[in-house]
């Protein structure tokens, strides 16, 4: 009983249960627990950016050539976009043979207001690159780790720094025992505001992406781990307490920090962590890949449009690049799906309203299939430069979370 009640994992469950509860049986209650859930992932956040840069930096310091690090910076940016354009290309074969939005009802286009997707259909990868502190951080962290490396006299330097990282872990830590109370905050108000009924009309989309993202996990990202002989499944229970907070508070920022010092812990090198998973949290996102695919071609469906074949490849087309921007825009999902739309030019854009009442829940799959990409991206990486620790990891695993 008492391992039970020091277990992290069984509190964020029952927080995720309790919230459900609350926001299905008291909506106002629910929706009045925002700020738990808030005020969680804003402090979260704080750790974020300071971990990045004191993990870059003591990371490029440790490695045995500069070179390694433009090598596994470049190698993640392939690895990125095959997987990515997989996980579309995974989203609209589904779609197209399970065609989730055929008998749906359009009534509900017209009382949902989409007009700020409307009028900001494009995306600026210049104001990407402003907005997105975390590139910015990683950029700079970069610069510094490689100015550091150079010189002579690197260790008067790097000794603050890493007492600096002991000290922001050991904070983080006292942080995440508040993960439960963000959970149910987080669960609480989804379903107080948005309510389970609202899940019904589109019962068969939800289904479809969350099926779809399951099989993406297993057998596209099970195939990439079993490629270095490591388990998917041990590593989704090894990094579980994660999962859970990321599910009650729909943002994967909010295991972020606690998934770097967790990569580490089971043997990939800080650089390789450093460089991979702030890079990922803005290029490789393997569930929002899915679900735009998933949703262009199901409003494709409910308005009864036959694509062609080359209006698919503009689509894919479209989606490889905007796709790539979505953690530095504000309603990103909805601002993406809206510059997809106006590029192919034959689906209603206010077909929209019709996902605005659903999104929210479909937010926790895709935020989890992010997270697990991001974590399995760094891990293969690893192995693939030769700089991952079997018995770490092993040791990692057999240890009782």
């Amino acid at each position: 009983m008492k391992k039970i009640v020091s277990n992290l994992t069984f509190w964020v469950l029952l927080a995720i249960v309790s919230g459900i509860l609350l926001g299905h049986l008291a909506p106002a209650t629910g929706v009045a627990m925002q700020p738990l859930g808030k005020y969680f992932i804003d402090i979260i956040k704080l750790f974020i950016n300071p971990i990045i840069f004191l993990t870059i930096v003591t990371g490029i310091c440790g490695m045995d050539s500069l070179k390694r690090v433009g090598r596994v910076g470049g190698k993640a940016l392939i690895y990125f976009e095959v997987i990515t354009t997989l996980a579309l290309l995974i989203g609209i074969v589904v779609a197209h043979f399970i065609q989730p939005g055929s008998g749906v009802d359009t009534s509900g286009v017209g009382n949902a207001d989409i007009s700020k997707y409307k009028g900001n259909v494009s995306i600026s990868w210049m104001a990407f690159f402003k907005e997105n502190i975390t590139i910015q951080i990683l950029l700079l962290s970069i610069i510094v780790g490689i100015i550091l490396s150079k010189l002579s006299t690197k260790e008067v330097f790097l000794n603050p720094i890493q007492i600096a990282s002991k000290y922001v872990f050991t904070a983080l830590h006292w942080v995440m025992k508040a993960a439960p109370i963000g959970a149910f905050g987080g669960m609480a108000f989804t379903i107080g505001k948005y309510g389970l009924a609202t899940l019904i009309p589109l019962a068969k989309l939800m289904l479809c992406v969350y099926i779809t993202m399951g099989v993406f996990v297993f057998a596209v990202l099970g195939s990439v781990m079993r490629y270095y002989k490591i388990s998917i499944l041990r590593f989704l229970n090894y990094i579980k307490n994660e999962l859970l907070i990321v599910l009650g508070t729909s943002s994967s920022e909010a295991a972020l920090p606690s998934l770097m010092e967790k990569l580490e812990t089971m043997g990939c090198h800080k650089s390789v962590v450093g460089l991979v998973v702030p890079t990922g949290y803005s290029f490789n996102l393997d569930g929002t890949s899915i679900y735009l695919s998933m949703a262009v071609l199901f409003l494709a469906q409910v308005f009864n449009i036959e694509l062609s074949t080359q209006q698919i490849l503009t689509i894919i087309g479209v989606l490889m690049i905007t796709s790539k921007g979505a953690a530095g825009v504000t309603g990103s999902g909805f601002v993406i799906l809206a510059s997809t739309l106006s590029a192919v030019k034959v689906i209603p854009i206010e077909g929209l309203a019709l996902l605005l009442g659903v999104d929210r829940f479909m937010s926790e799959a895709r935020a989890i299939t992010n997270f697990i990409g991001n974590g399995v991206a760094t891990v293969f990486l690893s192995n693939n430069e030769k700089m991952f620790d079997k018995e770490k990891m092993n040791q990692a695993f057999n240890y009782p979370q």
